[in-house]
């Protein structure tokens, strides 16, 4: 199946630098979130491709300059050199330098050796041969971790390493060889970059300095902005391509433009007065200045106007936790949310979400028929969003953690919560039902809005009826194989569809009194989510097996199935945005839009 994918942002940590690859042929950039790679286009960052090949977190990823492969570390110590030319990304090499964190990588100008570093237990550093994992030097010289390295791209070659022990220390080869230690700074070494042209390179701490050296003997040349480049500590420095300019980025919320000959900032970007606006990493890549902000945050910077990017790529640093979709004026938007309740909002390319979110994972989202977004999170609340102006939001507290949320005509919704149900109209709650007897894991409010399901641990589905302002149990109980997970009615109200823990899909026909029941089995472990088309002729399901299923519903042996939807991580939400176009949401923190028109 064709499907676009609207990947997630980089994986951002307070106080740790977030290297960007840089792509030789200048089309790309590289970053890594849990255990994936993301390649974005540069010019259009909505086309991207993700390396989920990892079985650990990644922390970086850089292209040979060849442009042919990618190596990738993660913090296991594994290096992965992979295939960029084809959609397949075969592994080539996998090689262990060190065991412990890998934080950074550096190839030679030829592609043939390649230096890692990081957070080795027996050493901090290694450099060898791409093809053979032979050593061919040995990069020593520092007591603690090593957070950056680079190599010079021209011949003689150089290497040169920066650490959390204050140094940076410089070797040439190959093979390589330790030259000298270097203790300019002050605080921890965070980032190191020779300029493309090889004559020099620039080592940035966080002691708010940056200091240039001579690229071929490793003598000091000066510093940047005199007594300090910036006024918070610098996390990464990137070169312009003629080298006589680079950016820096700083936890003082600016990235800086330098003109290297004068050592004086030439522009100063402001990216915002939040902690979440610290800038973490950059890239200059042709006429591309990219910072990234705490919040993961990709900016596009503008020289002409420093106090405002030229675009901001927004989304997910966090896994996806559910989803869901709505028509306004005929176009549609996808809303999604995310593990630190974080809410996201989609149309075409991703923009962020004005609206308040929540303090703690949303575990569910629905849009009522007024175009209210509902959405409830462990934070015990229900919030309420008006999506024509997504800065207004109303918050309903809670007795107990809520699990599920669905909603009815009439500014109708019922929540789940551990324990209850809470019955909620105009977002005011106005009736409460506890000790059921049974523990509630899920509920469906049929489109009709008379009508309520509500699946339990227990294996059961129970309906209830809304009468006036109280719920009311119908005392009809319709069994299913296993604990209820997810469960819906269709659009038009003719089926409802539940899923549970043992693997199985039950669906009910509501005409006859729910006792019309159709099985379909195919998930190989617990199915986790299901959404109706919006044709009522099909549904999806998503389960633990990373799997997706679309069912016929007339038909259960019909299915298509889409293997691995989310490579290694299973899918947590799924809907439709129209009878043709599936979208799926996982912890991988990327959303992805099938085409299943076949």
């Amino acid at each position: 199946f064709s499907y676009d994918v609207f990947a997630s942002l980089p994986h951002m940590e307070r106080g740790v630098a977030k290297v960007l690859g840089g792509d030789p042929k200048g089309n790309n950039f590289l970053y890594t979130n849990g255990k994936s790679v993301i390649i974005r286009n540069i010019e259009n960052p909505a086309i991207a491709d993700v390396y989920t090949e990892h079985p650990h977190q990644v922390i970086v990823a850089k292209y040979a300059p060849s442009g042919f492969y990618i190596a990738s570390g993660d913090v296991s110590g594994k290096i992965r050199i992979w295939d960029t030319t084809q959609k397949e990304h075969l592994l080539k090499y996998e090689y262990q330098p060190f065991g412990g964190k890998i934080k950074d990588i550096a190839w030679t100008e030829d592609s043939k050796r390649v230096a890692v570093v990081g957070e080795g237990r027996e050493k901090f550093g290694a450099v060898f041969l791409w093809d053979s994992g032979s050593s061919v030097g040995e990069i020593v010289g520092h007591s603690k971790i090593i957070n950056s390295v680079d190599i010079k791209q021209t011949r003689p070659y150089r290497l040169v390493t920066g650490s959390d022990d204050n140094c940076t220390t410089f070797l040439e080869g190959p093979p390589f060889k330790f030259k000298c230690t270097i203790s300019d700074h002050s605080r921890f070494v965070n980032c190191v970059r020779f300029s493309p042209d090889g004559n020099r390179y620039a080592s940035a701490g966080a002691d708010g300095q940056i200091f240039l050296y001579e690229g071929k003997t490793g003598e000091k040349l000066g510093s940047l902005g005199g007594e300090k480049a910036h006024d918070g500590g610098i996390y990464a420095v990137s070169w312009s391509p003629d080298s006589t300019q680079l950016i820096s980025a700083s936890g003082d919320k600016t990235v800086k433009l330098w003109d290297v000959g004068s050592g004086t900032a030439v522009t100063t970007f402001n990216l915002g007065s939040d902690v979440l606006d610290q800038q973490l990493g950059c890239l200059w890549q042709k006429n591309h200045l990219l910072s990234v902000s705490l919040s993961g945050y990709i900016n596009y910077l503008d020289r002409s106007n420093p106090d405002r990017p030229l675009r901001t790529i927004k989304g997910h640093t966090k896994s996806i936790q559910c989803l869901t979709v709505h028509k306004t004026d005929g176009r549609s938007s996808i809303y999604s949310a995310s593990h630190d309740g974080h809410i996201n909002i989609l149309h075409g390319e991703n923009e962020g979400f004005v609206g308040k979110g929540h303090s703690n994972l949303v575990s569910r989202m629905a849009v009522d028929e007024s175009g209210r977004l509902v959405t409830c999170s462990m934070d015990d609340t229900v919030r309420y969003t008006d999506l024509s102006k997504s800065d207004a939001s109303d918050v309903v507290k809670m007795d107990m953690q809520p699990k599920c949320v669905s909603v009815g005509p009439g500014g109708l919704a019922v929540t789940v919560c551990i324990g209850q149900l809470v019955l909620l109209k105009d977002k005011k709650k106005l009736f409460t039902l506890d000790s059921l007897g049974y523990e509630p894991e899920a509920t469906a409010v049929h489109p009709g809005g008379g009508a309520v399901a509500v699946g339990g641990a227990d294996g059961k589905v129970r309906l209830y009826s809304v009468q006036g302002n109280t719920l009311k149990d119908d005392g009809k109980v319709l069994e299913v194989q296993g604990p209820v997970t997810d469960m819906s009615y269709s659009p038009d109200g003719a089926f409802l569809a539940v899923t549970d823990e043992k693997k199985v899909i039950s669906v009910f026909t509501v005409a006859d009194g729910y006792t019309e029941k159709s099985e379909f089995y195919g998930h190989h472990a617990k199915v986790v989510c299901l959404s109706w088309s919006p044709d009522n002729e099909r549904f999806a399901t998503g389960g633990m097996d990373m799997m997706v299923y679309v069912w016929t519903v007339s038909d259960p042996d019909k299915r298509i199935k889409i293997p691995d939807a989310h490579r290694l991580h299973h899918v947590s939400g799924l809907a439709w945005l129209n009878p043709n176009t599936l979208v799926t949401t996982s912890h991988d923190a990327c959303v992805k839009q099938w085409n299943l028109k076949n």
